[in-house]
């Protein structure tokens, strides 16, 4: 693919700090993040370090450098950023690189610490909740691993179409059940290993978040290789991720995992917004007794030790694996089932959360 512009907006590169900070920086950038965060986004009701939106916060001599990691509607944000900083008494100029996608407003990770734990399925099955409310979604399948996404909406080995923009040349993702999808997947011959090094893999996952053309977006979910690996830093360190949404399964031999991935995510200054619990129970098909078959508590210990939020404890369900196999998520297909119920109250949680106004929602499909 030939050289082009990214759609990021990127300010001139920060100059790198070749020895270890004085006592002087250290004071100063502590007065910088102090600064910072008297700055609330109105919309979350948080300041902006709080957030995550700024990263890569460097102080050199009487300058301040950083990452402004936001969405389509709060580009304003660098502006104030940069005239609220210029107030301190020894800055002489502060640069506030905008990193955002165009017309995307809220991108969100779906993470967990270990494969097999439905990270996919709840990626698939929220964002066809969040269509159901009438939100704009999009969905990166960029789980290098095990990118069936494709195959869990219906579109098996599509073709990926390049077009010539403005901006340079773009993906055209695919879109079904209002779900529009860019797939790691897609990229590969049926039955083949994504035997990707490092590299080739960073350039590729680059490429799929700098150069497909979303258009207007109200959410960008991205499904996350499993781990705390290479893949993950790539993701987060060149996307503009407001929060990530962790998904787990109640064994305790799940706690641990993630554990490191909640503590990697808090690292690199992206918040960790709530916990999905699948495969919670198995509700008895006579009596509609829940049976939690794979243990319980796991959820609920990390969420109390991490003080991260509970969303919701999915159960099993035989029909999601069916709609999966045929292409049609279960929140679309069958809404009252209660697996489609909690992934609504997620998505309605998101829409007051993210400001996202719910307006004709998706119908049904039979």
């Amino acid at each position: 693919m030939s050289s082009h512009a990214s759609p990021f907006h990127r300010a001139a590169a920060a100059p790198a700090e070749d020895v270890a900070p004085s006592p002087e920086a250290i004071s100063r950038k502590q007065a910088v993040i102090a600064q910072l965060k008297t700055l609330r986004e109105p919309t979350l009701g948080n300041d902006l370090v709080s957030l995550g939106m700024v990263r890569n916060l460097q102080v050199v001599d009487d300058y301040v450098y950083l990452r402004l990691y936001v969405g389509c509607h709060q580009l304003d944000l660098q502006d104030l950023v940069q005239a609220t900083l210029a107030q301190l008494p020894w800055c002489k100029k502060a640069y506030a690189q905008l990193c955002t996608i165009p017309g995307v407003r809220t991108t969100l990770a779906v993470s967990s610490g270990k494969g097999g734990v439905g990270k996919s399925t709840t990626a698939v099955n929220l964002a066809a909740a969040l269509v159901k409310t009438g939100a704009k979604v999009g969905l990166l399948d960029a789980d290098i691993y095990g990118p069936n996404v494709p195959q869990m909406l219906g579109l098996g080995q599509a073709a990926v179409e390049l077009v010539d923009t403005p901006a340079g040349q773009r993906f055209v993702p695919l879109e079904a059940h209002g779900i529009k999808l860019m797939s790691v997947g897609l990229l590969a011959e049926p039955d083949h290993p994504l035997a990707w090094r490092g590299p080739v893999m960073h350039k590729i996952i680059t490429q799929f978040i700098h150069e497909v053309d979303w258009g207007e977006l109200d959410y960008l979910l991205i499904d996350l290789p499993p781990g705390t690996g290479d893949a993950q830093i790539t993701i987060v360190q060149e996307s503009p991720i407001g929060g990530v949404v962790m998904v787990t399964t109640p064994q305790q031999v799940a706690v641990s995992d993630v554990r490191r991935s909640v503590h990697m995510f808090r690292q690199v200054g992206v918040p960790v917004l709530g916990l999905v619990e699948n495969m919670s129970y198995l509700l008895c098909g006579h009596c509609g007794e829940p049976t939690p078959i794979f243990g319980s508590g796991g959820g609920a210990q990390i969420a109390s030790e991490l003080s991260v939020p509970l969303w919701g404890q999915v159960p099993i369900d035989p029909r999601i694996c069916n709609q999966g196999d045929a292409g049609v998520p279960l929140p679309l297909k069958l809404p009252d089932a209660p697996l489609s119920q909690i992934f609504g109250q997620i998505a309605l949680g998101l829409n007051t959360t993210f400001g996202v106004a719910a307006v004709e929602p998706l119908t049904t499909v039979c």
